[in-house]
């Protein structure tokens, strides 16, 4: 039940490691590029905080935030039923742990999170990979979570 997952995780935090890699040996020297002109920039950022420049400098804060996390989600994950209805709050929680892995290895091997995609066309900050999967993972969860998954006390009250 675990292997599947594991594997897919892998997968996605080598992609996030290999795009860094990217980042590093061809934006790092120039700094930044137009992808899409007035659309996207690669931008070679080093983020030393998380969301939005929040705990910046706070690099052991943040690590241990983000191992408290990841320990969660393992945890919720072992932890879900083994039911049909849950495979997307399955798949959500890898993305999530996938992107929280890739930026924890950024912290711990770099000190910093290399952060290189910048939209132009209004301010935001620049971002990785793992903070795509991140998003779209808390989203597909939010979502299930208001919408899909039903609680069985709420089933059983349609059902009488």
């Amino acid at each position: 039940m675990w292997l599947i997952p594991a594997i897919a995780a892998a997968i996605l935090i080598g992609l996030d490691q290999a795009t860094k890699l990217l980042a590093l040996a061809n934006l790092k020297p120039i700094g930044s590029m137009a992808l899409i002109d007035g659309f996207m920039d690669l931008t070679f950022v080093e983020n030393r905080g998380v969301a939005f420049g929040m705990f910046s400098g706070q690099r052991w804060f943040i690590l241990l935030l983000t191992g408290l996390i990841t320990a969660a989600l393992v945890y919720f994950y072992l932890n879900l039923p083994k039911t049909k209805e849950y495979k997307y709050v399955r798949m959500a929680m890898v993305l999530i742990f996938a992107g929280a892995i890739g930026n924890m290895i950024d912290r711990i091997f770099r000190g910093y999170v290399v952060d290189f995609f910048e939209f132009t066309f209004f301010n935001w900050p620049v971002f990785n990979v793992a903070d795509i999967y991140v998003v779209i993972g808390v989203a597909v969860l939010a979502f299930l979570i208001m919408f899909v998954i039903k609680d069985p006390e709420e089933e059983k009250k349609k059902d009488e």
